[in-house]
């Protein structure tokens, strides 16, 4: 099977050409393949695909196996994908997710997309269809006990469920302690990924984050949309806002009047190659 290794900012995927290629089982082929140590290594498999209802399809399954809704790193790559490999010549598209149609703005130089603005759509505020058992209408700038200490959160989805943590310092924290204990608190029925952010200004922003299914990883742009939301929530930055994460920057706006997300940020093809699959 062929396979083309691609990230955006360091948010490693396998993309799969499945207009050429059948994936059988992609839940077991993603725990297989996103091992860094005897296999490719990534943060998961996303196959690209036809559809029914928009230019392309986009199915994301994180390392350990399980399907995820959205990955805004990962939309990127697909757009950079499809327009480097000749699928398509247009520089707007529409991609269907499992949370719904995203159109993409390919940007290109020398005849390759190098930078993709897309649009993510409106954040969603309701407990209940983040989702997250809560009693209240939204859950901005409110307590919750993790890892032993109490936080502050604010819980959104951007097509995936989000818990942003503001913190003193991103670069001091025990990640992989703290991460889990998000992760698995019983008010997120389908686990949450957790952003840990540091408001530098009011128009920047860093970040850490923890993704169900994956651990941290150099970037999430859900993520970085839902910190981006959060700040602008709890009147930290403006509506638009420069996140920086392990691996590299993207920039998020906030229109109010559309209540509309837009991220805009790189899309990188490492190594192409060729796999083994089982028959």
């Amino acid at each position: 099977m062929r396979f083309t290794k691609m990230h955006g900012c360091g948010n490693d995927y396998v993309y799969v050409n499945c207009f050429e290629e059948q994936v059988p089982d992609p839940a077991a082929l993603s725990v297989k393949i996103s091992d860094r140590h005897f296999s490719v290594g990534s943060d998961g498999l996303i196959l690209i695909g036809p559809s029914d209802i928009a230019d392309f399809s986009m199915d994301i399954y994180n390392a350990d196996g399980s399907r995820a809704m959205m990955c805004g790193n990962g939309i990127r790559c697909v757009g950079k994908f499809v327009y480097d490999k000749g699928l398509t010549d247009r520089t707007r598209i529409t991609v269907e997710t499992r949370s719904g149609i995203k159109t993409l703005e390919l940007k290109t130089e020398n005849g390759k997309v190098s930078r993709v603005l897309v649009d993510m759509g409106s954040p969603v505020l309701e407990p209940s269809k983040i989702p997250m058992r809560s009693g209240l209408e939204k859950v901005i700038g409110e307590p919750v006990r993790a890892a032993g200490r109490e936080w502050m959160m604010t819980c959104l989805s951007m097509g995936n469920p989000h818990c942003v943590v503001p913190v003193d310092s991103v670069a001091d924290l025990k990640l992989e302690e703290i991460g889990p204990a998000f992760e698995w608190l019983d008010i997120f029925p389908e686990r949450v990924n957790t952003e840990f952010i540091h408001v530098d200004s009011p128009d920047h922003v860093t970040m850490r984050v923890w993704e169900r299914g994956s651990g941290e990883t150099f970037a999430c742009g859900t993520g970085a949309c839902a910190a981006a939301v959060a700040c602008m929530l709890n009147g930290w930055t403006g509506d638009q806002v420069t996140v920086s994460l392990r691996g590299g920057d993207l920039q998020i706006t906030w229109d109010r009047d559309k209540n509309t997300v837009f991220m805009e940020g790189e899309a990188v093809i490492s190594f192409e190659g060729c796999i083994e699959t089982e028959e």
